[in-house]
């Protein structure tokens, strides 16, 4: 399937070829001015925990839907879309530990699981492309660089963690428009977190990525950092919780929401 013909497609239609695993690669520009979200699965026992670390800390996990325990069927953000089988790849964690990475997560499906989709910063892309202001990494068809930082997120139970970021470089004459267009999407992490020198969050060397693959800029870009929902897996990785499954980096689930839906003005 041609990446550049799925920019327009509606996202059930990519949903169902996933589904039939007939697409298994990044979702990167896919189903253009379509909301996109993040995944996290735990057991119901630390759901609780786990939304109100999404509450205290909703730059990096602005909730959009919760689903019920046990019911892989999502009701609102995309009617009768199959969680198990409807993203292209699934990272499992156990104990802290990725132990498997998968195309689907059916055989892991267990009746207390819960899933919560986090807002996705590919869903204010579309409004950055609409400015004219330029993405090097959906212009290379590459998935955004993601890092883990030194800002501490504020703990829940048993969920603690740094922030994860995604950074895009934009054109310096460009920097104040993206934070003008980004502040419009606070459901999918709104204005960056931080501008400028990677170092004051912990990020030493911008090539060496924690997800995603590294950076392509031009001379005169600045690095900008928006808070990012893979912030689950690095609190994973801390908090250890006997499961959590994710979607894979840069792999996220294709809702039915337009993305102007969650824009705030």
């Amino acid at each position: 399937m041609d990446r550049e013909k799925m920019q327009t497609m509606l996202p059930r239609e990519v949903r169902q070829l996933i589904r039939e695993g007939k697409w298994r690669s990044h979702t990167t520009g896919i189903c253009r001015g379509y909301t996109q979200a993040n995944l996290a699965i735990l057991p119901q026992s630390m759901a609780f925990d786990f939304l109100l670390f999404c509450q205290r800390n909703p730059k990096p996990c602005p909730v959009l839907e919760v689903s019920e325990p046990g019911n892989p069927i999502l009701h609102q953000i995309a009617e009768g879309a199959d969680i198990r089988t409807d993203i292209p790849r699934y990272r499992v964690y156990q104990n802290g530990k990725m132990v498997a990475e998968v195309e689907t997560i059916k055989e892991h499906w267990r009746k207390d699981l819960v899933a919560f989709l986090i807002g996705c910063s590919y869903t204010f892309e579309t409004a950055l492309i609409g400015a004219n202001i330029p993405l090097r990494h959906v212009q290379k068809g590459r998935t955004v660089p993601v890092y883990i930082t030194n800002i501490p997120c504020t703990p829940a139970g048993v969920f603690k963690g740094p922030m994860v970021v995604s950074m895009r470089m934009i054109p310096q004459d460009l920097v104040v428009r993206a934070v003008q267009v980004t502040s419009r999407f606070p459901a999918t992490h709104g204005a960056p977190v931080h501008i400028g020198d990677p170092e004051k969050i912990g990020i030493k060397d911008l090539q060496k990525v924690d997800w995603g693959e590294p950076p392509i800029g031009e001379e005169g870009d600045v690095p900008m950092f928006w808070a990012c929902g893979v912030t689950p897996q690095a609190v994973a990785m801390e908090s250890k919780p006997e499961l959590m499954i994710t979607h894979s980096a840069g792999h996220m689930f294709l809702s039915d929401l337009r993305d102007g839906e969650l824009a705030a003005f």
